[in-house]
């Protein structure tokens, strides 16, 4: 059985940082892609970062500049790293790797 299991998120203020993690089980990560989507109330979810296999990168214009995303092949996991967070960036995100979804964390920014 795969499992992609996220960390539990976080309350912060403005302008703090926020780091997320998750772990995938049951398969092999090193060939996989990693990435995180949120979804905010009312909103779609979009994608906010997403890592290749390879280590390529892309990020969401909102979080370019301020998120890092990574990846340890070794552990499994992957992480996004939150700087300077906004009150937009609430929201629950959701971590997908290799194409298993995990259940979601809730991010809340307070002003």
């Amino acid at each position: 059985q795969v499992l992609v299991k996220e960390s539990e998120g976080g309350s912060v203020q403005a302008g703090r940082s926020l780091k997320l993690s998750c772990a995938i089980s049951g398969r092999f990560f090193g060939n996989c892609a990693a990435g995180w989507y949120r979804q905010a109330p009312a909103k779609e979810r979009e994608l906010v970062s997403q890592i290749t296999s390879a280590g390529t990168i892309t990020y969401a214009d909102s979080a370019k500049g301020r998120f890092t995303i990574s990846r340890d092949n070794a552990k499994n996991t992957a992480s996004l790293q939150s700087n300077s967070l906004k009150t937009e960036d609430a929201a629950v995100y959701y971590c997908v790797i290799c194409g298993y979804w995990g259940q979601g964390t809730t991010v809340t920014v307070s002003s």
